[in-house]
């Protein structure tokens, strides 16, 4: 535990939960899927290749603040050495204990479902033939071993690629004695092989593409003798690292440094279980990382690609049964959007929702002549989207298009700059935001004539533009027609473009201004009511809270009385039920088949009630150093269906729900019998499918 917040009550300092350290102990809640046998048997193996994905980003971004300050011998500060050896050592076992799972349960669970990766001394004749064959035509040609020496120093090794590293004996061409080479694997060369029936009979049987290459060694290196060899993965600082105030054309700077993003400061290095610690060293000494940055692995060193093998598989029974969702209930189809807007706002609950009310009130925009002017921020759309396709049919039908692009959003900033251009080379105004700060508010705005005046209409969300995640992640979208709202919008989306100051707001809440504050103040609120003896609570859903002053807030309001109740999927540095000093303070995290990332804040204050819909998560980055904004549902009916279905049914789950201890622990939940079995998502899903 780090930082901390003095009791009102015991004056005695309440430590926080270090925030990396809860968010390796969401990656081992996610992880709890891939052990759970109820799990369709590929689902449980995607929820493994998550937390490698996870594990991956932890690493390129969070996990280099720390390594730094252990390279700079820096004994103080929330980045230190000591938090180095801390977060070491917690993700070395959380990796211990990914492949713990893949090769003692996923492995013997695919064996019973008639599903193996066979190794090359498991290969019969025919199988070893094939995979000759297949490395002769399709792998060879793209290999091209570099053996070290003056002339040919340690190659480049691009960011999470794959490699080997072999050790030879004998002499080169040349009469010389280089020991060692490089193989370097290309990036196009699927992981993963799947076996033809001709040499796999009914089996579904897979070779991984180490294993082919690892088979062939020795036919890379004629003349010389293969000895010691292992698969090699590095990963690297990945953060990009530009200064905005010092550059003309953020655009171009970025994407320069995008070609050196794959060639940062060496972090982690992982490496087969059986390499020699030679061949360990050597490589560590490349890379000059210490002993702790080494991870000896049971298996392929990248889990991540395994996701191959569930797109190679044909198999419905191993996976969830697909889930179809709704067109949004509160949209009545074949009738306009915009007169829909006139009598109500409409919410959308994604996925159990579909996203295209989304894009049907986009595209009936586009195509609706009175419509002016359309006005959105980008922030992850994917590089495959209709959306973008419909802002060009905009730009092209003579409507005056902006664009809010941010070109920093994390590993997505090359498809934002290639969104941006091709916005630009059509003619739709291209804007970046504001210099230091990212874009994370998600709004489109429409101005649309109506008779002699201007009428604008907007939809607000908690998630992204991209009709891929809106599949999986849990969202609300929002769409309104309500005058002040929209004006509020509208001074954003002006403020963004000019960096012209904001006038006050109507209703949005907007950082980096006032939405601390204003959240500092909604809960300071309840406190006060608590503390005269009103009913006072205050419900809060969202994926990570970090912010120490969020958190300091939460703790006084709880000591004056307040129920808080924290519905928070990952990191969270506040500990729940503390004697005497947390006591009215409950923390539980829900995982389940969807990602949960919606945001809601809920504050009962007496009779005053308030309910806040948000694309901002409680941390410091966001309220400080992010446009972002928080919207109220005014509408009572509304405002209702988001609290029943955010927050009241999450509360109440105990199947994919854990708690949060006070030892900063977490404990899953069981329901008592089988009767009282409960969880959120599936609720919802039925719910929306018409089942209850």
């Amino acid at each position: 535990m780090a930082n901390s917040v003095t009791s009102l009550e015991t004056s005695q300092p309440i430590p926080f939960i270090d925030r990396d350290q809860s968010i390796l102990a969401f990656n081992a809640r996610v992880l709890d899927w891939a052990r759970r046998e109820e799990v369709p048997l590929l689902e449980r193996l995607r929820y493994l290749c998550i937390v490698s994905s996870n594990l991956d980003e932890f690493f390129e971004v969070r996990f280099a603040l720390h390594f730094r300050a252990a390279l700079l011998n820096d004994e103080k500060g929330v980045f230190s050495v000591k938090s180095y050896q801390a977060i070491s050592a917690v993700a070395h076992e959380l990796v211990a204990a990914q492949y713990d799972v893949y090769n003692h349960q996923l492995i013997p669970a695919f064996a019973k479902a008639g599903i193996k990766i066979v190794s090359h001394a498991e290969r019969n004749l025919a199988q070893q033939r094939w995979v000759k064959r297949y490395f002769e035509q399709e792998v060879r040609p793209l290999l091209i071993p570099v053996g070290l020496d003056p002339a040919h120093p340690f190659p480049q090794v691009a960011n999470k690629s794959l490699n080997f590293i072999v050790r030879l004996s004998g002499k080169d061409a040349f009469g010389r004695e280089n020991e060692i080479a490089i193989v370097k694997v290309p990036r196009v060369l699927p992981r993963v092989i799947k076996l033809p029936e001709k040499v796999a009979g009914k089996k579904n049987l897979f070779v991984s593409l180490s294993s082919v290459i690892r088979a062939h060694l020795q036919d890379l290196f004629p003349g010389r003798e293969v000895g010691q060899f292992s698969q090699f993965r590095v990963t690297r600082d990945s953060d990009l690292t530009v200064d905005e105030e010092d550059v003309q054309n953020l655009r171009k700077a970025l994407r320069q440094g995008l070609v050196h993003r794959h060639f940062g400061r060496a972090v982690r290095l992982e490496v087969s279980s059986g390499c020699s610690e030679y061949l360990a060293d050597f490589l560590l000494k490349q890379f000059e990382l210490p002993a702790s940055a080494l991870y000896r692995v049971h298996g392929p060193v990248n889990l991540v690609r395994l996701n191959q093998l569930i797109d190679l598989m044909d198999a419905p029974a191993l996976l969830y049964t697909p889930y179809r969702a709704s067109f949004p209930r509160e949209l009545v189809t074949g009738v306009s959007i915009f007169s829909q807007l006139k009598a109500r706002d409409v919410l959308i609950h994604q996925p159990f929702e579909r996203f295209d009310g989304v894009l049907a009130f986009l595209r009936e925009a586009v195509f609706d002549p009175q419509v002016l002017a359309i006005k959105q921020t980008i922030y992850r759309t994917g590089s495959d989207s209709e959306l973008m396709d419909l802002l060009r049919e905009a730009v092209r039908r003579g409507k005056e298009v902006t664009a809010v692009v941010e070109l920093k959003a994390r590993f997505d900033e090359e498809a934002n700059i290639n969104w941006a251009e091709q916005l630009e080379s059509v003619g739709a105004q291209v804007v970046y935001g504001v210099v230091g700060l990212k874009t994370h508010a998600k709004m489109l705005l429409i101005t649309r004539r109506e008779g002699k005046v201007l009428k604008r209409y907007a939809h607000l969300s908690t998630g992204n533009y991209n009709a891929k995640t809106a599949r999986l992640y849990t969202d609300i979208s929002y769409l309104t027609g309500n005058a002040k709202l929209t004006a509020d919008i509208e001074h954003l989306f002006i403020h963004l473009a000019s960096q012209s100051r904001l006038p006050r707001m109507n209703h949005l809440w907007v950082a980096p201004f006032k939405l601390q504050d204003q959240m500092v103040l909604a809960i300071e609120k309840v406190g006060r009511a608590a503390a005269a003896g009103h009913p006072s609570r205050i419900v809060a859903k969202m994926n990570a809270l970090t912010d120490d002053r969020l958190a300091r807030a939460l703790v006084l309001a709880a000591q004056q009385g307040a129920k808080v109740q924290l519905i928070v999927r990952g990191a969270c540095i506040l500990p729940a039920e503390v004697p005497g000093m947390t006591d009215n303070i409950q923390v539980r995290s829900v995982i389940g088949r969807f990602l949960e990332h919606s945001r809601v804040f809920y504050f009962c204050a007496g009779d005053d009630e308030s309910l806040y819909l948000s694309s901002a998560d409680w941390m410091n980055r966001n309220m400080l150093r992010r446009v972002e904004l928080a919207w109220p549902v005014l509408d009572p009916v509304l405002r209702a269906r988001v609290i029943d279905e955010c927050l009241d049914v999450y509360l109440k789950d105990n199947t994919d729900a854990w708690v949060l201890k006070p030892d900063a622990s977490y404990v899953r939940l069981e329901p008592v019998a089988r009767r009282n079995k409960s969880s959120a998502q599936a609720q919802l899903m039925a719910r929306y499918a018409g089942k209850v």
